[in-house]
């Protein structure tokens, strides 16, 4: 009888661990029944609605390269046996909630719009198994689920190491499995200019190329002496923006000003207060090849040839801003704003007497003319501009969003002024730093592991009720200083990526470092099954 008794409970485990589900970002409100749809490749999809072409194609696309399969995709209102995607109306204000059925009848998926469908289509994959295999058995579940946050964002910098086209597509698809929405795009750096601007072209012939690269920490052990640059066409960004849009993400570009312009000077020398002063490269650095006249600079860091705020300067940024606002639909142009040092606004004349001439208080005033002048260009063009918190000095534009960087000061401050923020400070969402205390791979230095990102919360507690809206959400960045290859990239991204999205997505309030570290060994499967690089330090007691 004991002995009975110890089988069937160990059948009413397994059947319960076959039951388990492991979605992230968590949903809302997530229910477990009893038994098993099995998808095979005679399973159709059935559109039960217009516009969900998109979200069939990535389930598709998904299913051939990962279990080598694909569905047959048709049109009707409903269907027995298949994967049905549509519509049901949802009062939620954030675009991407969603409802989700498995069970005996198919998969049915319903968004809010299409946008909530493609969520929905998320949800399901990671319903799948973590091995290639041409028959799923899902467990039945009821799903209802909706965003926390309208801005749910990853950065990238291709400024200091260069991704190609085809790379940038698998991290706008490493976006959209986790639910997020805005992609942030660093085009713009002291060490490359990364855009095709056909009005100036030498910004990509001379700009976009370095002629080396430190080696190891700043300042470097030396020069690798290796010529290296990189940009994208314009053709393939119309292709990479249409690429997004199809995983209902939002390419936010990002031309950096005034400072960290070293790149656009080198094309341009005139945009310097100082034309015909050489570049200046930080002390200790190994420099490589010619040193004479302005150069794209090899090494990382905060340089003090910055854009003079000349005609000539803002007809350039005009002309700049014209292509990148053709190019990139999406409300938002990012034009930086940080780290611009204000030693060559102090000795140029120029500047001084603009000062003078503009009634200004001083260079951070200067800063502020600057960043106001170029905001209110690219409002009579119907965007606006998102900067980093140093926008704050001198005075914030307008109509300006700050992303908070140096800390959660410069987001409380704006919100204050009811300036709309996006969180991304350093201490908890910067995936350059370290995930180890004893970290074994090149990092700029920091240390900030997964269970701290998983404990962030992106609405600071100083902000008063009222406040609070205009917290529009957060982002993690990636600087790529230390990063010089996609599985770097990726090692530094993951698994503190997928913790973020459920920071950004999931209720507050349901938020458990235990349970989430239970689901993230499924999620860990999937990164094997991606073929993708990712870190496991959390799981090391030291670092505990």
């Amino acid at each position: 009888m004991k002995t009975k008794l110890l089988a069937i409970a160990f059948l009413f485990t397994v059947s319960v661990q076959a039951q388990e589900i492991n979605i992230i970002p968590k949903p809302s409100k997530l229910e477990t029944q009893t038994g098993n749809f099995t998808v095979t490749a005679n399973t159709p999809i059935v559109l039960a609605g217009t516009g969900l072409e998109t979200s069939a194609r990535f389930l598709n696309d998904y299913l051939q390269k990962f279990y080598g399969f694909q569905l047959k995709v048709s049109k009707g209102s409903s269907a027995k046996n298949a994967i049905v995607l549509g519509y049901e109306k949802m009062n939620h204000p954030i675009p991407g909630a969603y409802k989700m059925h498995v069970n005996s009848k198919g998969v049915q998926i319903a968004g809010d719009g299409a946008t909530g469908t493609f969520y929905g289509v998320q949800s399901l994959i990671q319903l799948f198994p973590t091995e290639k295999a041409h028959t799923f058995s899902l467990p039945f579940v009821a799903i209802e689920d909706k965003p926390r946050f309208a801005y749910r964002g990853m950065h990238l910098d291709v400024g200091r190491h260069f991704f190609d086209a085809a790379y940038v597509k698998k991290f706008i698809d490493f976006i959209a499995m986790h639910k997020m929405n805005t992609f942030h795009w660093h085009l713009t750096e002291d060490q490359g200019w990364r855009i095709e601007i056909k009005k100036y072209p030498k910004l990509t012939q001379v700009g976009a190329v370095r002629n080396g690269t430190i080696i190891g920490h700043h300042p470097g052990k030396g020069n690798d002496n290796t010529k290296v640059g990189g940009y994208y066409t314009q053709e393939q960004i119309k292709d990479i923006v249409k690429y997004a849009n199809d995983r209902f993400i939002t390419i936010v570009p990002e031309i950096e000003l005034p400072g960290h312009a070293s790149a656009a000077i080198a094309a341009y020398p005139q945009l310097s207060c100082f034309p015909d002063e050489p570049t200046k490269h930080a002390p200790r650095v190994t420099w490589s090849g010619d040193s004479t006249g302005k150069q794209v600079q090899q090494s990382w860091g905060i340089y003090p040839d910055v854009f003079c705020p000349s005609e000539y300067t803002f007809t350039f940024i005009e002309g700049v801003m014209d292509e990148v606002i053709s190019l990139f639909p999406g409300k938002f142009i990012h034009i930086g704003g940080d780290e611009c040092p204000k030693e060559s606004w102090k000795r140029s004349a120029f500047c001084q007497q603009l000062i003078k001439d503009k009634n200004l208080k001083d260079e951070h005033g200067l800063q502020s003319y600057f960043i106001q002048r170029v905001e209110k260009y690219l409002n009579s063009k119907g965007r606006q501009i998102i900067g980093w918190d140093e926008i704050l000095e001198g005075g914030l534009a307008p109509n300006a969003t700050v992303m908070s960087w140096r800390g959660e000061k410069g987001g409380i401050e704006a919100a204050k002024q009811k300036h709309n923020v996006i969180m991304t400070p350093t201490g908890w969402v910067y995936f350059d730093y370290a995930q180890s205390k004893k970290e074994d791979s090149l990092v700029i230095g920091g240390y900030l592991p997964v269970q701290k990102v998983y404990g962030y919360e992106p609405i600071p507690k100083e902000l008063a009720k009222e406040e609070e809206k205009y917290v529009l959400g957060a982002q993690a960045n990636v600087w790529t200083e230390y990063m010089a290859t996609p599985s770097k990239l990726e090692y530094m991204i993951f698994p503190r990526m997928t913790a973020l999205s459920e920071v950004l997505w999931s209720p507050k309030e349901t938020r458990d470092w235990s349970d989430f570290e239970k689901r993230l060994q499924s999620q860990i499967k999937r990164y094997k099954q991606w073929g993708v690089s990712y870190s496991n330090a959390y799981q090391d007691p030291a670092n505990k």
